[in-house]
Order: structure tokens, then sequence, then C-alpha cells
């Protein structure tokens, strides 16, 4: 099916949205700031930047519209499990200028397939428009760790919370509907919905904040925080260790959603949230476009993270994503939301 003229004009201003505020990201930071590898854990910011055109090309281009890849010869790099994070520094990258070429030239090619094609149902290119937004967050992650200045525009600004995140709102028992809906876009993980019946339990009206995370840790922190803002760049042990010692627990993921959906949750969106839950399918989980989205992570000791952080773009964020990392990680945008058995 081809979408109307609108439709179609509305899918070319949501790629030229995401690519405006990727350029701007990077915008003052200098050639050798995004070509360095500032980390093992995440890539030189000029390699995010290739994969973004790589990653729009292969789906739109190649895979929508059957025309051959821009830079064949790129693809491997450019893909991120044939070329691991790790090894990203290790390859020969296309240097920033290169990177920025690239992606005008394959979103040149873009334009043409949608002025030739439309944009079919829509889904590949939202699943684009979402990719690149989701990198963004990801490249911001890698100037947080690296100390860079991308100007006031990337500074994180959380809100300050009206409470610690030790006080519970309750969320009584019953049957709730878990999972993205039927119409829509969503990510293969978030589907199929399901009905289930949860028993009664008490969840943090807001994420836990610096002020009781300090009392906690007993010592302050190497720079000046917000007491009131909430507790960032936790990984999901110490989470664990704050909740057991607060004689709380994670919430597990639909737990969490439940309770988001039926808008007792305050402050969601300031941090990711770790959950109790290992990262799995859901039942009746069947993969799309690809095994790579998801999958392939499924039961290999990831937890999901809820919500979504200041750095999460408008578009991406939504009661039902589901975002996952490895418990020792702490380079997200992460804090906690505490739980209790009713």
């Amino acid at each position: 099916m081809t979408l109307g003229v609108v439709e179609t004009d509305t899918v070319i201003e949501a790629l030229a949205g995401a690519r405006e505020r990727t350029l701007e990201l990077v915008a003052d930071l200098s050639d050798a700031e995004v070509e360095a590898v500032h980390s093992p854990l995440m890539s030189p910011l000029a390699w995010d930047l290739a994969h973004i055109a790589a990653y729009e090309d292969l789906w739109l281009a190649h895979r929508f519209a059957g025309r051959p890849l821009l830079r064949e010869d790129l693809a491997a790099v450019y893909d991120a499990f044939e070329t691991p994070r790790a090894a990203r520094g290790d390859v020969e990258l296309l240097d920033r200028p290169q990177a920025e070429a690239y992606l005008e030239e394959v979103r040149a090619r873009t334009l043409e397939v949608v002025t030739e094609r439309g944009s079919g149902d829509g889904t590949l290119f939202e699943l684009v428009v979402r990719h690149e937004h989701q990198h963004r967050e990801t490249m911001l992650q890698t100037i947080a760790l690296a100390g860079l200045d991308a100007g006031p525009a990337w500074t994180p600004a959380l809100a300050a919370c009206d409470g610690t995140g030790l006080e519970p709102v309750d969320v009584p028992a019953g049957r709730c509907e878990i999972g993205a809906p039927d119409e829509g876009f969503a990510y293969d993980n978030e589907r199929p919905r399901q009905i289930l019946d949860l028993p009664a339990f008490r969840i943090g009206r807001t994420p836990v904040t610096n002020a009781a995370w300090q009392a906690w840790r007993g010592a302050a922190v190497d720079e000046p925080v917000d007491p009131d803002e909430p507790v960032v760049h936790v990984d999901w042990s110490q989470a664990d260790a704050f909740a057991r010692a607060h004689g709380a627990r994670l919430p597990t993921e639909q737990e969490w959603e439940k309770a988001a959906t039926a808008g007792l949750l305050d402050f969601v969106g300031e941090v990711w949230e770790w959950t109790a839950s290992e990262f799995t399918g859901y039942p009746g989980f069947q993969a799309f476009p690809y095994r790579e989205y998801s999958e392939v992570f499924f039961d290999r000791g990831y937890r999901v993270l809820r919500g979504a952080s200041w750095a999460t773009d408008r578009r991406v964020r939504s009661p039902h994503f589901r975002n996952w990392d490895l418990p020792q990680r702490r380079q997200i945008f992460a804090g906690l939301r505490l739980a209790w058995d009713a």
C-alpha cells in the first residue's frame, strides 16, 4: 500500500527531524572528539554516524526498494553484530567528514525511494527514524563518559522530585494488559499483548533521589548533585542492593507497566528505571523485522529497564517500551524505582 501525499510528507519530516537533531549533537565537537575511542564500552561517535547511514540504506533503499547497497564494502564494518563495540577502535573507519557525507548520500537515495515508491505502510520508515533517535541517546552516553561538551542543549536537565523515592503508592490486585496494542508501531519484543492477573503491590511514587542514595552510601559523590534529582548511572546490582537495604525490591516490568498505565508513577522519563525482570520474549513472540533486534538477547542475563531518560526522544517514549542492558553496566542514564509486596 502506498501512503497518501500527506502521510508521505509526514515520513519525510520525521526523517529530517531525526537527522537535524543528530547533526546538532556533534556540531560543537571537534573531528578528533568525534573520531576518538573514548571508552571500550562505547563506539567512536563517527562509527555511530556511519552506522545510522548504513542502517537506513539497508532497510529503505535495499530491503524496501530493492536497490543495491550504496556501500556494500562498508556493510560488515557498520553492522553492530559483525563489528562489536570492543572491535570498533581496531578497524579502519570513515572519518567524520566521510561519515557525514555517507549520511547525506544515503538520505538522497531514501528521498528518491519515497518519490518513486511512497513508503508502504510506513513501518520500515518508522523503524529507521526511531533507530536514529535511539542511537543519538547512545552517543550521548559516550559524550557523558568522555566528559565532552556538546553544548547547553545537550546538558542533562533532570526534574527535582517532590519525594525521595521511598514513598510508596498502592497498586490494587487485578487484571491488566501488558504490551503494545495491535494498532500503531511497536517493537517485536512489546508484542503480543497479554492479559495478566497481578497481586496487589506497592511501588515508589518517584524514582530514588540523590539524597536517598547518598544517605545509603554514606559518602558524598565526586561532583555536586542536586539532592532532589533522581540518582543516575546506577547499575542493576547497586539498584538491587539499595532496594534490599530498604526492605524493598525492584519492581517486575509487568508491575512497572501496570502502575505506569494506571497513572500512578510520577517523574517517569527522567532516568531509565531498572526492573527485576530478565529480558525475554512474551508468550507468542515473533521476531520482526529481524531476529537481531531483540531475540538474540533473550535469556542471556540482560535486565529490563522501563520508562525513558532525559536523553530519550519523545517519539521513542512509551509505557510499553522495553530497554535492556547487562546488570553491570552504568553508562546508561539509569536509576531505580522501588517496589514492595502489599
